[in-house]
């Protein structure tokens, strides 16, 4: 059967990316034929009651998002296989699948990070014609090298972090960054490599104190004397990362409709511990949301080209419950499917052994293996 009509909605944190994703949707789409509508706030735009608000996307529309951060379509974080109603917790799947038919839907893309695409596979095994497109600034998504969103992103940290060495060095203080990764340490790693900070710390590594107090005195106290040598040191941490028999850090208990807790505060205490138990000071910064904001980076849009334009071709083939997938280093990578529960069923998380000194707790030199 030939297609007709293509949804896409967006799910999930937002991301730089996901507004030149929709547009090479469109794009190529329109060049097959085939209507294109914008479903509001990701999966919630698909419940009852929302269904009925939808945004016709053309060419003229969308000619200039490629340009945009966020999503001129909106986000949430519901769950319909996790949906509250009242006191309770229902499934209210099928009422997705309702409203792709009401809509007059051939196929859906959803662009998403694990949550929103694991969604989209649960729906894909009760027969609904998806085709899914990765973003997560974490990068820490199955079954692709690349996700939308993290090269923007890892500019933003890295941009705050090379700051933060500034102010740090006036005043000897150890300044440490936190940024945004609940369980792999993509950014943090690499953002702390690019920056020039002296210690990252990731979730996949848990870290001990006294060794990282240890190592920060060891730097500040060679330069007490010398100025020739640095007296100051910058500390990226992810918000995932937990000291050794300890827990991650949340600002709140409660968790949202696919079971995550809101992560924040490893930052504020490891600068407090640094400040208790070393002689030298510490300041530290969260960067929150911005670190999703901002105009796309190149490879963002570059990215968002491939994975858009891939996710429609995956429909003209009727390739249901397959994800758009980047193997290589971006952009010059090789595009193709994976099946979504495949992608969706584990982590891409920092591979300590090659990429992390955990005793130095730095990107590792030995990069060779």
């Amino acid at each position: 059967m030939a297609l007709r009509r293509i949804g896409v909605l967006t799910g999930g944190g937002d991301a730089p990316g996901l507004n030149p994703a929709i547009r090479a949707l469109v794009w190529r789409a329109a060049e097959a034929g085939i209507e294109t509508v914008g479903i509001y706030d990701g999966w919630r735009g698909l419940m009852d009651g929302y269904a009925d608000e939808t945004m016709p996307l053309d060419v003229e529309r969308v000619r200039y998002w490629d340009l945009d951060g966020g999503t001129h379509l909106g986000s949430s974080r519901t769950n319909p296989f996790n949906h509250k109603v009242g006191d309770k917790k229902v499934d209210a799947s099928d009422e997705v699948l309702r409203n792709i038919a009401k809509l007059g839907l051939d196929a859906l893309c959803p662009i998403g990070g694990e949550d929103t695409l694991g969604v989209a596979a649960g729906l894909a095994k009760k027969g609904a014609p998806v085709v899914g497109i990765p973003k997560t600034i974490d990068k820490d998504l199955g079954g692709t090298d690349y996700t939308l969103g993290f090269d923007t992103s890892m500019r933003t940290c890295v941009d705050i972090i090379e700051r933060s060495r500034t102010p740090a060095g006036s005043h000897h203080w150890v300044q440490v960054v936190e940024v945004m990764g609940r369980h792999a340490g993509h950014l943090a790693l690499w953002s702390g490599l690019a920056g020039g900070a002296f210690i990252t710390l990731i979730p996949e590594a848990p870290f001990e104190i006294e060794k990282v107090l240890k190592l920060l005195d060891e730097r500040l106290s060679r330069g007490k004397n010398d100025r020739k040598l640095p007296r100051y040191a910058v500390v990226v941490v992810a918000e995932g990362a937990a000291p050794s028999g300890g827990h991650e850090v949340t600002l709140e208990q409660k968790v949202d409709a696919f079971g995550h807790a809101r992560l924040g505060g490893i930052g504020a205490w490891l600068a407090e511990q640094i400040r208790q138990k070393t002689p030298w000071d510490s300041r530290a910064v969260a960067l929150g949301h911005p670190q999703r904001g901002g105009v796309p980076s190149p490879i963002d849009r570059i990215m968002g080209h491939l994975f858009g334009s891939a996710a429609v071709e995956a429909c003209i083939k009727g390739a249901w419950g397959k994800m758009v997938s980047a193997r290589g280093v971006a952009p010059a990578c090789q595009i193709s499917l994976v099946n979504l529960d495949e992608a969706t069923k584990g982590l891409n998380l920092v591979d300590v052994k090659r990429h992390y000194n955990a005793e130095r707790y730095q990107a590792s030199r030995n990069v060779l293996g």
